[in-house]
C-alpha cells in the first residue's frame, strides 16, 4: 500500500513538516509513526473536506466556442463534477450534440435545474445576456455560479460567484514579464526612480537630483 511521509509532503509543498502534520490532524488523519500516511486514504480525506466525494451536477449556459470547450473538458468528472446539461438561447443549437450531449434551449432552464438537482451553474454567455441568465439560475435554485462572461454579476446574499477573467490572468503574466524585462535591462545596483517622479542630473552633471513630475 503506497505511503508518503510528512517530510516528503512538506518538501513538495514548501512548508514545515510539523505544521503539515498539525494541519492533517484536523482531517482526522494522524498517519503512522515511522510509516507515514496512506496515500489513498489521505486523498479521500482531503477530497471529503473539499466536498469532492459526492456527485455535483453542473449546467453550462452558453454553448459558443468557450461553452463547447468547457463541455469537452475532461477534468470535471475526475473532480466530482458531472455536466448535467448544456443550455443555449439559440434555437438552431437545440438538439445539436456537443461533447456527446444534446444542447437544450434556455426555455427549459428551470425544469432542467429542478430535474437534475443542480446547485452549480456555469455562465459562458456574452456579457449582455449574463445577468439575466444569472437571475434565472438563482430563481431556479442555483446557489453557486462560475462566471466566464466578461461582466460583473449582481447576486443576492447566499449566492456565491467566482469570476474567471482570462484577460486579467494575461495582464498578470504581462506584469511579471515586464518586471523580468526591467530587471534584465537595469544595471547592477541601479535604483529605479520613485513612482510619479523623474530623474535628472544635478548641476555638476554627476549627482542625480529628483524633481516632481
Amino acid at each position: 500500500m503506497p505511503t508518503v511521509s510528512s517530510e516528503e509532503l512538506a518538501a513538495a509543498a514548501g512548508v514545515n513538516s510539523a505544521k503539515l502534520r498539525k494541519d492533517f490532524s484536523y482531517l482526522g488523519s494522524y498517519g503512522t509513526r515511522g510509516v507515514g500516511y496512506d496515500v489513498e486514504y489521505l486523498v479521500y480525506q482531503i477530497s471529503r473536506e473539499l466536498g469532492l466525494t459526492q456527485d455535483w451536477p453542473v449546467v453550462i449556459v452558453g454553448i459558443g466556442n468557450l461553452g463547447a470547450a468547457l463541455a469537452n473538458y475532461g477534468g470535471f468528472a475526475s473532480r466530482g463534477f458531472r455536466v448535467a446539461a448544456l443550455i443555449d438561447a439559440d434555437p438552431a443549437m437545440a438538439g445539436k450534440p456537443v461533447a456527446g450531449m444534446p444542447v437544450q434551449h434556455t426555455d427549459d432552464l428551470e425544469k432542467i435545474i429542478e430535474d437534475n438537482g443542480v446547485s452549480i451553474g456555469v455562465i459562458a454567455t456574452p456579457a449582455g445576456a449574463a445577468q439575466q441568465v444569472c437571475e434565472r439560475l438563482v430563481a431556479a435554485g442555483v446557489t453557486s455560479i462560475l462566471n466566464f462572461a466578461p461582466t460583473v454579476l449582481s447576486v443576492p446574499d447566499g449566492v456565491d460567484v467566482r469570476k474567471v477573467d482570462l484577460s486579467i490572468e494575461l495582464q498578470i503574466l504581462a506584469f511579471h514579464e515586464q518586471r523580468k524585462a526591467g530587471e534584465d535591462a537595469a544595471p547592477e545596483g541601479a535604483v529605479p526612480p520613485a513612482p510619479g517622479r523623474q530623474q535628472r542630473k544635478g548641476p555638476d552633471g554627476d549627482v542625480p537630483a529628483v524633481m516632481p513630475a
